[in-house]
């Protein structure tokens, strides 16, 4: 791995430097897209029977639900025949940089697949492995002198590891350069993809990544390009985003050590302190608790930290950043998935799901867990217990979280010293509203957490007593102009209105109104009015009213729901 920047490679990066800052700047970026989302990990070979672009498709629905974000895909490209591991082969074996892994599907299907997530309102990044390549790729044929050799003109492994199904590239050569960003393109242009996850970035010139990035965001300014490193030069050298490997990685990151009792929240902290001061606010930091190295390598959640799976679920996704989930975790994901043979995720009802779709659609709507600029930052609330209890807000203008969590086997308690987190909450999770000012006492059992939402009251506007049969969705987009979608779940018959109003009170649009049977039902508010005006910019709430029949009284009961959306012209 770089340690430190050679005299030559300084050299060339300025040289690269003094040419990105000659190309053409871009208003747009992925912060336009990417601001409220996560990253969702898709192993396309383990996550079907089939393991196919088509079976996969399937799921599409299901993830909408959950509130993925950004699918990342594992490398979808023909692996190597020669030197292959297992039956099947390391995804990172790349044959053919510009086709598809045919026992996936083919390239249109792919395309159509893209197509299909960007309808949904997600968004595809592809894993690309510029560092090496399968032994049989063609371009052993056609360009030997694109790829390192030895002294008896032979290709290699990567230097330092043991992947023996693949050979490194050799940077030096200004055509393997060009080709790689060629090839990058491909995707840009004939699948439509969002951006990349680099791979083994730390293994290549950093130049390359400097002057690479701009030319792949002259074709597309919105490009999304994740580093697979941790260290603060990705940022530099373009990147948008880049691994928290400090966090939790290969069983000693923070969140490790405090597991093991060799660290407690203290480390935690600090570790975030040295976030903020470390990487620009723009530069997002990708965090998790598992990935396919994780899970195929050092094991699942439930073998590194059983009993904390779901807390550091809830840290990740809370404290800062955007968060990863590894495909399969929603459903209890207990087993290493094979890296070079077929092993099928198993699917099944599991809790993981409702608390990720839970963080998932609180990211989106609540400004303070946006990600970079966009989002609030980390602060963290003083206890009188803060060797064990980590607590924080984040809070973006009118918008704030509050999440405690005790970072400890054992039933443990606290003193909220602090005043950052006064006012009134809703506990995300339960529903519950309690109202936090002065000291406030918590007592928490081993792992437990608690997260809340800051809610304040709209005259005229409030919810009434809430029914688990009955859900009412963050719209979506959100902030929007001037068309958005709202969803909303039906567990049994009722009548039903959805009403849209302004910030005094005042009724907008009438969405939906009259009796529904059971069912998931999708309205969209276009803002503008016969006319074809678009309403004023502003804040705009939505207000879901069931009737239905109580079986036990024959009396019937009435359920309200209302949620914030923002219309910005």
């Amino acid at each position: 791995m770089n340690k430190e920047m050679p005299f030559f490679c300084r050299i060339r990066v300025l040289f690269a430097l003094v040419v990105a800052l000659s190309l053409p700047s871009f208003a747009q970026d992925h912060h336009s897209w990417s601001k409220n989302l996560n990253i969702y990990e898709v192993n396309t070979r383990q996550y079907t029977a089939s393991g196919t672009f088509a079976e996969f498709a399937t799921h599409l629905d299901r993830l909408e639900d959950l509130g993925v974000g950004i699918v990342w895909f594992m490398p979808i490209h023909p692996i190597g025949q020669q030197n292959r591991l297992g039956s099947l082969g390391s995804p990172y074996s790349v044959r053919d940089y510009m086709d598809v892994n045919p026992e996936f599907g083919t390239l249109n299907e792919f395309k159509a697949l893209v197509d299909s997530i960007h309808a949904r309102g997600m968004y595809v990044i592809l894993d690309w492995v510029a560092n090496h390549t399968a032994w049989d790729n063609p371009l052993t044929v056609t360009h030997p002198e694109w790829y390192v050799q030895d002294g008896g003109g032979n290709f290699t492994p990567p230097p330092g590891t043991n992947w023996s199904d693949v050979i490194q590239l050799d940077y030096d050569q200004q055509g393997l350069r060009d080709y790689m960003v060629q090839a990058m393109t491909f995707w840009i242009t004939e699948a439509n993809v969002d951006g990349f996850r680099c791979d083994a970035v730390s293994f290549m010139p950093w130049d390359f990544w400097f002057t690479a990035i701009p030319q792949l965001k002259s074709v597309k300014p919105e490009l999304f390009m994740l580093a697979e490193d941790d260290r603060p030069i990705y940022q530099t050298l373009g990147f948008d985003a880049c691994y928290s490997w400090g966090m939790h990685a290969w069983g000693d990151g923070v969140l490790d050590r405090i597991y093991e009792r060799t660290n407690n929240a203290h480390n935690l902290h600090h570790y975030m302190e040295d976030e903020l001061r470390t990487f620009l606010p723009n530069h997002y930091r990708m965090y998790f608790t598992s990935n396919h190295d994780e899970n195929a390598w050092y094991g699942t959640v439930f073998e590194q930290f059983p009993n904390a799976a779901e807390i550091y679920a809830v840290v990740t996704a809370t404290i800062g950043g955007m968060q990863l989930i590894y495909g399969g975790q929603e459903a209890g994901l207990d087993h290493r998935l094979a890296f070079f043979d077929k092993d099928q995720i198993i699917w099944r009802s599991h809790p993981f799901a409702e608390v990720y779709r839970t963080l998932l659609h609180l990211k989106r709507r609540n400004r303070a867990l946006w990600n970079g600029t966009d989002g609030g930052t980390y602060q963290r609330v003083t206890t009188s217990n803060d060797d064990q209890f980590m607590a924080f807000v984040r809070e973006k203008e009118e918008d704030r979280v509050f999440a405690v969590f005790n970072l400890s086997p054992g039933i443990s308690g606290a003193t909220l010293t602090d005043s950052l987190h006064w006012g009134t909450y809703r506990d995300v999770f339960s529903g519950d509203t309690l109202s936090f000012s002065g000291n406030s006492d918590l007592l928490l059992n081993g792992w437990e957490y608690r997260l809340y939402e800051k809610i304040s009251l709209v005259s005229g506007i409030g919810d009434g007593p809430t029914v688990a049969s009955f859900n009412l969705s963050q719209n979506y987009p959100n902030p929007f102009n001037p068309e958005t979608q709202i969803r909303y779940r039906l567990s049994e018959s009722g009548s039903v209105s959805l009403i849209v109003y302004n910030s005094l009170g005042q009724t907008v649009r009438v969405l939906a109104e009259g009796h529904q049977g059971p069912g998931d039902y999708r309205v969209r508010w276009d803002g503008r009015d016969g006319a074809g005006r678009v309403v004023s910019s502003g804040v705009y709430y939505y207000r879901l009213a069931v009737e239905s029949p109580d079986r036990k009284s024959n009396a019937g009961s009435t359920f309200f729901q209302t949620r914030k959306m923002l219309l910005l012209r």
